[in-house]
């Protein structure tokens, strides 16, 4: 007898054959029944806490009439509180979702009000534990005003140039709907104006009544459509001669940001009210009713060419804090955008290891250059739209700056061997507390303290040497009001953790247990659904991606026990909880205390991977005596800035890497590959 699946309907031979389907794991079937299932168990304590409130007060159970009139609604929390909303100044309310974003608080948490918090002698008092745990979040007060005569996307859409044209045809520049989807199917493929002219020329093409002919006419239209913001030009000079003119494109990223900040996609998904520490003390440091828009930038040097070639670029990506992060985390929702191609140069100077100071220099003046706007927003600020037509008087702080651990050296302004956000040495590295940290106070203190002349870099490098500092004069965020290296450069998930246990952990394991041991015991595990299978083991891996580092990590405690010397086991374990721990969307104070006892655990037993000789060099093979790591000091930053900046999870340079290639690589590969560097 045949069934059908009450989620989307497809008809099965059995009922067993439904269940088998609404059991496959990352279906949206699965997720239904997970709804379902969680809406009940609501249902369920709602009714428990409705029936414990009629047996404490039976007399105003009866007066009352109906125990939904007492009891809250188990989806309140999806309603919108008419005292959270905020009030513009005509006495209009505004539409904007103003609950806290992530870079201000833990994600899920629920905004409430005053009258949301228990009241003495409340029915909550009596239930005890029993009581529905509700997370009570305190909001900042006058933040986030609102005025009017703001403009929607649509407002700015109506006052093109070709408002007018619109009106008889919706589809203009282009013919019709018919026109315009083969249009943007084109320009979609990133295919070169040579294939596309080629498609055109198709004899059962040119019959079709389109409006554009050739590549060059469809690009022509496409030009006609509302402005985005505006690459500009110019060529860098610098200090010491380079092998070629350096070209630097950049668009205003305050453009950028007003973007995002105004997309009408984003409107639910936009918070703009700060919840406490760090973005409470940004606010404090502001006028009263001002928004904050933490910024966040991400840079790193990419492959742009296939093979040969050879060609890199520097690109520099924008994005905004005040969205949230289950938003910003996917990749199709686009929120980071391009904003600037960092020249990448060759200096002529005759000590080599001097051209990677003058290349730090020449990043830094380049930031200096495109994000200035950004710094005069920070600080006298700057009049901005919300997606439901509101003026905000907003300020931009740089919340984080996504990077691996080489550029976040390098933007710190600290040489090799060197933490950019505490004062830790190499030889600090395997320390079990957490060094002082590395302020943008200390930092600008010891560079003003130097007697030398930046120009003379080799006198000027040797004069930073006591202070560790790479001989950048001038950072880029020295004038950037409220900026601080120790707060913006954020933990970083994908090479922090992952990337540090694939170079570490495993190769401790692969030590500890054997290399064919271990890959024996890798491809005898039996294949599971959404996890990798590695049949050949791990020791002969190349080209290891994120995705298999993390794959690795939720098999290898469980295959290097009774295999490994138990305190190497414990110290892989309380790294493995460390990570798992770190990656929670919500955090609270308990969950840290969690993290600090993994790490702790791991520095109490760290000294028997060296007795088991499995802590050798990657290219001596020597057994080491040493800590020197620096993603095992990094992990002693993680409390403080979960603490500072909420779920780490949300800095994670997954998305960046992914937005390499819709926005670099990909547009790279459907050109001439003419004039790279032009």
């Amino acid at each position: 007898m045949t069934a059908n699946c009450p989620n989307c309907l497809k008809q099965f031979k059995s009922a067993q054959a439904v269940s088998q389907h609404l059991s496959q794991p990352l279906t949206s079937c699965l997720r239904w029944i997970d709804q379902l299932e969680s809406a009940a168990q609501i249902l369920q304590d709602s009714q428990k806490l409705a029936d414990q409130q009629e047996t404490l007060n039976p007399s105003e159970s009866s007066s009352a009439g109906s125990l939904h009139s007492r009891t809250p609604s188990p989806f309140q929390d999806f309603q919108m509180d008419s005292e959270s909303q905020v009030q513009v100044d005509n006495g209009e309310t505004a539409g904007m979702n103003d609950s806290g974003c992530d870079f201000y608080g833990d994600e899920g948490g629920r905004v409430s009000s005053e009258n949301d918090l228990p009241l003495a002698g409340s029915l909550e008092e009596p239930l005890g534990s029993q009581a529905l745990e509700k997370p009570y979040i305190e909001r900042f007060r006058n933040a986030a005003k609102v005025y009017k005569h703001g403009q929607t996307f649509q407002d700015r859409f109506d006052m093109d140039a070709y408002a007018v044209q619109r009106k008889d045809n919706l589809y203009y520049p282009f013919a019709s709907c018919q026109d315009w989807e083969l249009g943007s199917f084109l320009l979609c493929l990133s295919l070169s104006m040579a294939a596309i002219d080629e498609f055109l020329g198709l004899e059962l093409v040119k019959v079709l009544p389109l409006s554009f002919r050739t590549a060059k006419e469809l690009c022509g239209r496409a030009e006609l459509l509302p402005p985005v913001p505006k690459w500009q030009y110019r060529i860098v000079s610098t200090t010491h001669p380079t092998k070629q003119p350096l070209h630097f494109d950049w668009c205003d990223p305050l453009d950028c940001i007003k973007s995002l900040f105004s997309h009408p996609l984003f409107a639910k998904e936009i918070n703009v009210t700060p919840q406490r520490d760090t973005a409470w003390s940004m606010q404090s440091q502001l006028p009263d009713g001002v928004t904050l828009l933490g910024i966040i930038l991400s840079s790193d040097k990419t492959n742009i060419t296939n093979m040969t070639g050879g060609h890199i670029a520097h690109p520099l990506l924008i994005s905004l804090a005040n969205i949230k992060m289950a938003t910003r985390n996917k990749a199709s929702s686009h929120v980071f955008l391009l904003t600037a191609l960092l020249p990448i140069a060759e200096f002529l100077h005759l000590v080599k290891w001097m051209q990677s100071v003058l290349e730090a220099r020449l990043v830094h003046q380049c930031l200096d250059i495109v994000l200035e706007p950004l710094k005069q927003a920070a600080r006298i600020g700057r009049m901005m739209s919300d997606p439901v037509g509101n003026l905000r008087y907003c300020f931009t702080p740089l919340a984080s700056y996504i990077v691996d651990t080489p550029e976040a050296c390098m933007l710190a302004c600290v040489r090799g061997k060197t933490l950019p956000v505490t004062m830790a040495m190499y030889e600090h590295f395997g320390d079990a507390f957490q060094h002082p940290p590395r302020t943008a106070k200390t930092t600008l203190e010891q560079l003003s303290s130097i007697d030398c002349n930046p120009l003379d870099i080799e006198d000027y490098f040797d004069a930073c040497a006591a202070f560790r500092l790479s001989s950048v004069a001038q950072p880029f965020w020295h004038d950037w009001s409220l900026a601080d290296p120790y707060l913006f450069l954020t933990p970083e998930p994908l090479h922090h953790w992952h990337r540090q246990f694939y170079d570490h952990d495993v190769k401790w394991c692969l030590a500890a247990v054997g290399e064919q041991e271990l890959d024996f015991h890798f491809s005898v595990l039996q294949p599971l659904t959404t996890f990798r299978q590695f049949k050949d083991g791990i020791s002969k891996l190349k080209q290891v991606t994120g995705r298999a580092q993390c794959d690795m990590q939720h098999y290898i405690v469980a295959l290097i026990a009774d295999a490994a010397p138990p305190g190497v086991v414990i110290a892989i374990r309380a790294l493995m909880d460390f990570r798992y721990l770190s990656q929670a969307t919500t955090i609270n104070e308990a969950h840290c205390q969690n993290i600090l006892g993994a790490l702790s655990e791991f520095h109490d037993h760290k000294q028997d991977i060296i007795a088991c000789s499995t802590h050798r060099g990657a290219q001596s093979k020597q057994v080491l005596n040493n800590w020197h790591i620096p993603k095992l000091e990094l992990m002693q930053s993680v409390v403080p800035s979960i603490r500072h900046v909420s779920s780490l999870l949300q800095w994670s340079a997954d998305t960046t890497e992914h937005a390499h290639i819709t926005l670099i690589k990909d547009p790279a590969d459907s050109s001439n590959n003419i004039n790279y560097d032009a």
